[in-house]
């Protein structure tokens, strides 16, 4: 595999652990998998629920936030980022402690980050990667850094279709031939081609949603993705920072139990089912009193259950209140692995699919 560039910093492996939150991917994960020489990623939400230094939401987000970094440091030398969603109301604060604790790379999505530059002084290094959906987000969100900021994006994630969690993607889009990763990154790779010739800046793309195995980075690769992004496949490892019944939950699931759901936060998202679903599917679950305020986009007066509430839950292993989050492919776990397994496992799989394109049977 060829290392992943961004801007100043070098990753050994080019894979990115995708950002889960609540608390899923944190510093034991990211630490790991940037030991390795991927990129770990530790998720800023909801870290206000894990955190309780004061009565305050919003304070306890910040210094959650900061101790989880310096944590992470102090178990890896190897290139760490922090996963804030744009529609969290405290969005400008996560970003500026992660910025002033000096974290490699901020990803940024759940909305176009407009602003996000804004953010930056004279002696930041953080890189700024937004994640998107389509060529059409690449395109708006370059052209308003650089008229605003003079900024291009130092990387995109693309997300396709069959990711986990919240989707960019209308529901009736997930399962259109139209809206397939493979198609989305000829979009964006065509759009951003020009920028990058044109301001002699590379704009790496990783490509996230239903990539399982060294065969699939493979592919990716070939067609023009700098690096892959997963999450799913980090979550049946020993250090994800969930419950071992969280990780069970992916190990037992069938196919069929891999479902889309609309969230209170007004997009689908993909889930595994449970019998927390089933009670809300069925009206069980009844509008409640907001206690957070955590998500611009939340329906909170007419929302059956709190998103929030419900994925901290699952995390600490209470799946009769609440969910996980997976991506397409959780069903294919079988059992819980090491990240150095998990990526010699990959590695692995790359190069086997490397040797037969070359030398075809």
């Amino acid at each position: 595999m060829q290392p992943l560039a961004i801007g100043t910093l070098t990753a050994k492996i080019p894979i990115v652990q995708g950002g889960m939150g609540i608390g899923v991917s944190l510093s034991k994960l990211a630490a790991a998998v940037a030991n390795e020489g991927g990129i770990g990623v530790i998720s800023a939400a909801g870290l206000g629920m894990l955190y309780n230094h004061s009565n305050s939401y919003e304070e306890n987000s910040r210094e959650g936030l900061r101790q989880e970094i310096r944590k992470t440091r102090a178990l890896s030398n190897g290139i760490l980022g922090v996963n804030i969603m744009v529609a969290m109301t405290n969005f400008a604060d996560l970003v500026r402690v992660a910025i002033e604790e000096a974290i490699d790379i901020i990803f940024a999505g759940a909305g176009l980050a407009l602003d996000l530059p804004k953010y930056l002084n004279a002696h930041s290094q953080t890189k700024l990667v937004p994640i998107i959906s389509s060529g059409r987000a690449a395109n708006v969100l370059i052209k308003k850094w650089l008229k605003n900021f003079g900024y291009l994006p130092d990387a995109f994630v693309l997300e396709g279709p069959l990711a986990g969690g919240h989707l960019g993607f209308k529901k009736e889009q997930l399962k259109a031939p139209d809206v397939s990763l493979k198609l989305l990154l000829d979009e964006v790779i065509e759009v951003v081609r020009p920028y990058e010739a044109t301001h002699k800046k590379p704009i790496p793309i990783i490509v996230g949603g239903g990539v399982y195995s060294g065969e699939d980075i493979y592919d990716f690769l070939k067609q023009g993705a700098s690096a892959v992004q997963m999450a799913t496949r980090f979550v049946t490892t020993f250090e994800c920072d969930a419950d071992m019944r969280f990780k069970e939950s992916y190990i037992n699931a069938n196919p069929e139990d891999i479902v889309i759901i609309e969230s209170p936060v007004g997009l689908p998202g993909r889930a595994i089912n449970n019998p927390y679903l089933e009670d809300v599917k069925q009206g069980l679950k009844h509008p409640f009193t907001c206690p957070y305020e955590c998500i611009i986009t939340c329906k909170k007066e007419m929302a059956p259950y709190c998103i929030t509430l419900a994925l901290l839950n699952a995390k600490k292993g209470k799946l009769s209140h609440g969910f996980a989050f997976a991506g397409s492919n959780a069903h294919r776990a079988t059992k819980i692995v090491s990240v150095k397994a998990l990526i010699d496992e990959l590695i692995t799989g790359y190069k086997q699919k490397e040797k037969l394109e070359r030398h075809p049977l």
